[in-house]
């Protein structure tokens, strides 16, 4: 009997590589002849790259690159096991977690981290890109990113601009004449789980700037920031994408990438179910074991276990998901292709516990999912 385990991060307490191993220890208690095979995934956030080099065989690479803040950091990427193609997460350069919450600030934060990391990727001689853009700290349009490409960004006496999204108001010219070439002859998709534009009601600034630090008054101004750095842009490129779904991303990043580089927007877990050849492994499991750290009305609209459920229903495998903790509106992923969804929990405990016994917690779950299993002879 195959059983495929293809679980997201349970984030803060267990990565995607462990939540599968310690899945795999459960179900092995109870069918102990079972062939497991563990792709753990995300969904273009925070675990992607460990995700996808550990379901492809890949290598982990570090880069020395600038925080949202300008201060140097190590960041982590990837190279797929194909040799190829390289995986980022702009969150390891420019995430929100890298920033202490007394020093975040929008309208400085900058994206350029994220724009060493795509160079440095192209330094390694590779032409295909896997960008995952969750959980960011700026909300600078992506300016940042493309400044380490080579792009200019000048106002209107010709003096360079400071980083960050405030800054955008002052944007006279954007000149391209010193983008990286090699760009050109890249291929970079985007793990994108957000349809946000980049400005207005549901823009980068008002929904996603308050989390990023930004007060009423800042949201206003980096929102009209972005509208001019989005006209100027559009002039220098000839590109209008602040209305594409997905512009909005990352502080707006996403419109950076589809006005710089040659960048496809597409949910993040397709394209991460995609890098693992996730439908060769489903076709005929005997059912899918999938799980993230909540479940709730979100899990729904597209993240990793719906994704999961999704592409294993092409092949009318049953799909469970095994969660650290259930809100609202977790049996709405019921109508998304999942069969069952439980918490890990076998009482009452804080959070607290539950994430220090994460993989405890999980391997205990799987094990009392395959003796309900077992029982109902599937």
């Amino acid at each position: 009997m195959r059983i495929v385990v293809a679980p997201d991060s349970y984030k803060g307490s267990v990565s995607a590589p462990d939540v599968a191993e310690a899945m795999e220890r459960g179900i092995l208690r109870i069918f102990a002849e079972a062939d497991v095979r563990k792709v753990p995934i995300a969904d273009g956030g925070e675990g992607t790259v460990a995700a996808l080099v550990a379901a492809t065989g890949g290598e982990l690479r570090h880069s020395q690159v600038l925080d949202p803040l300008g201060r140097r950091i190590d960041a982590q990427w990837g190279i797929l096991g194909d040799g190829a193609t390289a995986v980022i997460e702009m969150a390891a350069a420019s995430g929100l977690p890298l920033v202490p919450e007394r020093l975040r600030d929008p309208e400085r934060a900058t994206s350029f981290g994220t724009g060493e990391l795509i160079h440095a990727a192209l330094d390694a001689g590779l032409r295909r890109i896997i960008l995952g853009i969750g959980g960011s700290a700026t909300n600078d349009g992506g300016a940042g990113m493309a400044r380490a490409l080579g792009a200019r960004f000048v106002d209107a006496a010709g003096r360079e601009l400071a980083e960050g999204g405030a800054a955008l108001a002052g944007l006279a010219a954007v000149h391209l004449d010193g983008l990286d070439p090699r760009l050109h002859e890249t291929e970079i998709t985007v793990a994108c789980d957000v349809d946000n534009p980049l400005c207005g009601p549901r823009g980068a600034s008002v929904v996603f700037g308050p989390q990023k630090g930004a007060t009423p008054g800042m949201v206003a101004a980096l929102d009209a920031a972005l509208w001019h750095y989005a006209l100027i842009a559009q002039a220098a490129t000839g590109r209008v994408v602040a209305e594409v779904p997905g512009a909005g991303a990352a502080g707006g990043l996403g419109a950076g990438l589809l006005l710089f580089t040659p960048a496809v927007l597409r949910p993040g877990v397709e394209i991460v179910l995609e890098a693992v050849k996730f439908q060769e492994l489903v076709e005929g499991a005997a059912f899918v074991l999938t799980g993230e750290g909540r479940t709730d009305f979100q899990t729904a609209f597209g993240k990793a276990p719906v994704g999961v459920a999704k592409a294993a229903k092409r092949h009318r495998v049953p799909v469970f998901c095994l969660s650290g903790s259930l809100g609202e509106g977790a049996d709405e992923t019921l109508s998304q292709g999942v069969d069952a969804v439980m918490s890990i929990c076998d009482r009452p405990m804080g959070l607290e516990e539950c994430m220090l016994r994460g993989q405890e917690l999980i391997e205990a779950a799987s094990a009392r999912l395959c003796r309900i299993l077992r029982a109902a002879r599937l």
